[in-house]
């Protein structure tokens, strides 16, 4: 990992905040508002998925720890969490929170898979 040291602390700070919502004992009540469990978890997976590029975690690690902890924290909320359960939607969120914090932190004119040191060619054809 290569980032900078506030980086870092953004990216403890935010995988907390998605654990604390993620493995919370029972849902927080969202007063009726359709949909708002969702973006949480869009949102919470986005934060961490940015952070964590930011810090320097190179998205071959990334991203399979984050898809292996949006499957693995249904099965836990199902089975190990009273008051909580398993959704598929929650997983497609989260996974979809992935893919938004990967977009976010790649650079304008960067591809986050390309990493050529070089640069773009100068001059001539």
């Amino acid at each position: 990992m290569t980032g900078r040291r506030s980086d870092r602390a953004v990216l403890a700070l935010v995988v907390m905040a998605n654990l604390a919502l993620l493995y919370w004992p029972r849902t927080v009540d969202t007063g009726g508002a359709p949909h708002l469990d969702k973006a949480a978890h869009l949102v919470s997976f986005a934060a961490v998925a940015w952070a964590g590029r930011r810090a320097g975690v190179p998205a071959v690690v990334l991203v399979p720890l984050l898809v292996l902890h949006a499957l693995s924290s249904e099965v836990v909320q199902a089975r190990l969490l009273a008051g909580r359960s398993g959704d598929l939607a929650d997983v497609a969120a989260d996974l979809a929170g992935v893919l938004l914090g990967l977009l976010a932190a790649t650079r304008p004119g960067q591809a986050s898979w390309r990493h050529d040191r070089a640069g773009p060619p100068r001059g001539g054809r």
